[in-house]
């Protein structure tokens, strides 16, 4: 059964797998940083105070007479659309930003093998060179 489960980890998706899950919870960091320290205080700034929605809810009770979402749950039933809309509105500046880095991301690639087409062929191997002067002498005979 050991011997098995070492076959199993060593396997290549298996580690192609987790290599993949590291390096996504790193980029989600650097995704969460980006839309937390850099986006989210322009909008803040450019909107007076930013995207939050939080306290936004109906009164699903008579009973609740509270104006924050937290002391209204506790007064009874409430419709809290607001949280949802916030985050709505987080989850599309964070597409946006993801895009944007998708899209940088494969314009610098596109370049790259731009660059390894123009780049001139190398030439072939001195054997591979005879072979093929054999091969052209040959045809010209038959």
């Amino acid at each position: 059964m050991l011997n098995e489960f070492k076959e199993f980890i060593a396997r290549g998706n298996v580690m192609d797998l987790a290599v993949g899950v590291i390096i996504g919870a790193a980029f989600s960091k650097i995704v969460t940083s980006i839309v937390e320290d850099l986006v989210m205080p322009v909008v803040g700034a450019l909107t007076g105070g930013g995207f939050d929605f939080s306290n936004y809810f109906l009164p699903l009770s008579a009973n609740v007479t509270a104006t924050s979402l937290a002391a209204a749950r506790q007064q009874g039933a409430v419709f809290a659309y607001g949280n949802f809309i916030t985050v709505l509105i987080n989850f599309m500046i964070l597409a946006w930003i993801i895009f944007l880095m998708i899209k940088a991301v494969n314009r610098v690639r596109a370049s790259v093998e731009k660059k390894k087409e123009s780049e001139p062929a190398a030439p072939p191997p001195e054997d591979v060179r005879l072979l093929s002067e054999i091969r052209d002498l040959l045809k010209q005979r038959a």
